[in-house]
């Protein structure tokens, strides 16, 4: 099991579900580059042999005791990692889609720049290559959607690239979005006052499987996340006009 924190301030973080086919070759690029990095694989219950293929790699594992989906898989790496006493943790994928190679940017960019989350953005100097339509399409009316709500430009409000410093990880530990989680947890940062900055990145096409963003889940992903951060500027209200 991953111990708490050494030297190393910084954890990196793998929710996988069912990515035996490339969750390995995710942490043998990892290794490769940032050696010293400690690497946690939240496994959601996967029915293949995704907790197997990540140990024999050298990430440390755990397995969540039944599915959780992305959302609740993501908060428990952050809640072993701020019990541990990590300042920093970076998410990326197990499916291969994001290139271990920014993961020093990031890493920088957060250590430095005064921000509680950065995001890896392949909107930023980039074209969005390897992204489905129906992302696409949520990508594209998040992004208007966000800005009116945040006052700032997002352009990829859905990566799930990202890293966090302690401030966020002390609320994320606490409470997360669970089933799309990228784009209200930036709606709970604007409720915090915290920053976030996107650096740009290049996005690679799956190792293996599929994207659960489909043509027909589409319009159910918009849908829910709305209703997510609609909820998450009520409370807001609410809790502001409490004495």
């Amino acid at each position: 099991m991953i111990a708490a924190r050494g030297e190393h301030p910084l954890m990196i973080l793998i929710p996988a579900f069912n990515e035996e086919g490339a969750v390995a070759g995710v942490i043998h690029e990892l290794l490769a580059i940032h050696p010293e990095l400690p690497i946690l694989v939240v496994d959601d219950c996967s029915a293949d042999g995704t907790r197997t293929v990540a140990l024999e790699a050298g990430a440390d594992v755990i397995t969540v005791p039944y599915h959780l989906g992305l959302g609740g898989c993501v908060q428990a790496g952050y809640r072993l990692a701020y019990d541990l006493g990590f300042e920093y943790v970076i998410r990326l994928d197990g499916d291969g889609q994001h290139d271990p190679a920014y993961v020093g940017l990031i890493r920088d960019t957060l250590m430095n720049s005064g921000a509680q989350m950065v995001i890896g953005s392949r909107y930023v100097n980039g074209q969005g290559e390897h992204t489905s339509f129906a992302r696409g399409v949520g990508i594209v009316f998040f992004r208007w959607f966000l800005g009116l709500i945040l006052n700032k430009q997002v352009h990829d409000p859905t990566s799930g690239f990202v890293g966090v410093n302690r401030q966020a990880l002390e609320v994320f530990a606490r409470s997360f979005p669970l089933e799309y989680p990228e784009i209200e947890a930036l709606v709970v940062l604007r409720r915090l006052t915290f920053r976030f900055e996107e650096v740009p990145v290049k996005m690679r096409p799956r190792m293996a499987g599929r994207s659960s963003i489909t043509a027909v889940r589409s319009f159910y992903y918009v849908l829910h996340v709305l209703l997510g951060v609609i909820v998450n500027i009520l409370k807001y209200q609410g809790n502001k006009r409490r004495p």
